[in-house]
């Protein structure tokens, strides 16, 4: 159908484009699925309304004009938003359906998302998930993570950041630790206890505490002992065995606390930057989240609890 000059040729533009990507009529009318004649009319048709050569044609190939070219850079943006567009109203009338490629710390995915994992998979059967447990911080771009799980108090402005639950952290230790070395009153204490501590840089560690209304003031000490990891469930392993005092975030100490093999030391004192204050699902700024990246965020949202 000739250009209507009352109308945009959006449609036409639209060929131009994957005249350009294929490089020949024949291809571009094979992934339009039309005839290669009727591709190479509205090409013409294009040329027409726009005054000036779009497409410069051998007996080999064909090759956009710099006009050509700089028409399908201008409305590259506009068709990427359409088809996303269209992506999402698709999305409202089918099941999730897709991989989801993720990325987590290793101690928080093995304690609270990897046993929510297969009841999602058996509500949303045509998604798979693909996860990479890594303590390091992956560039999601660039290593094809469609979602990061992330322990943290900041996110990167450039990507979205979900909510899945806010996060605490504990000083615990076993009873018999306890039983043998006593309990510390105040933070001061520590000193004199064998810490397990969070192995971040060559620095002397040091745990900080806030009390009370004043969340700013915070108490610092430097602390000692004979293990540290860089993994929380390593060393909730060592509190368990009763080796000293850890410092946990609350998703590996809060089942220890609730049965009574870790106590909860220094209640009244809040552990203060030394892991993170949310859990997180981060992924690159787009206008457009497949629906199985969604369903996996809103099912990890609705499952992920606070301790009580």
């Amino acid at each position: 159908m000739p250009i209507d000059k009352k109308e945009h040729p959006w449609s036409h533009i639209y060929w131009l484009s994957i005249l350009r990507s294929t490089g020949s009529y024949t291809a571009a009318a094979k992934r339009l699925g039309v005839s290669k004649a009727a591709v190479s009319l509205r090409i013409t048709e294009l040329e027409e309304r726009a005054g000036i050569a779009l497409v410069t044609r051998t007996t080999r190939s064909v090759h956009l004009t710099e006009a050509g070219q700089a028409l399908v850079a201008n409305t590259r943006a506009a068709f990427d938003v359409i088809e996303q567009g269209f992506d999402s109203v698709k999305d409202l009338a089918q099941a999730p359906r897709g991989t989801v490629r993720v990325t987590m710390p290793v101690a928080l995915g093995r304690q609270k998302i990897l046993p929510l994992i297969a009841p999602f998979l058996r509500a949303n059967p045509r998604v798979r998930i693909e996860i990479e447990l890594s303590d390091h911080l992956s560039s999601l771009a660039q290593e094809g993570f469609d979602l990061a799980i992330r322990h943290t108090s900041t996110v990167p402005e450039t990507h979205v950041a979900w909510l899945l639950r806010p996060s605490v952290s504990y000083l615990c230790a076993a009873p018999g630790y306890l039983a043998r070395h006593g309990t510390p009153g105040h933070p001061d204490d520590l000193s004199r206890h064998n810490c397990l501590y969070y192995l971040r840089t060559n620095a002397a560690p040091a745990w900080s505490f806030a009390r009370g209304r004043r969340p700013q003031a915070r108490h610092s000490v430097a602390v000692k002992g004979n293990f540290s990891a860089n993994n929380s469930e390593a060393l909730r392993r060592l509190a368990l065995d009763g080796a000293g005092i850890a410092l946990l975030p609350d998703f590996s100490a809060q089942e220890d606390i609730e049965s009574g093999r870790l106590i909860h030391v220094l209640p009244a004192w809040r552990p203060a930057g030394a892991f993170g204050d949310a859990i997180y699902a981060i992924r690159p700024y787009s206008a457009y989240v497949p629906r199985p990246v969604k369903a996996l965020v809103e099912h990890l949202r609705s499952q992920l609890t606070m301790p009580a």
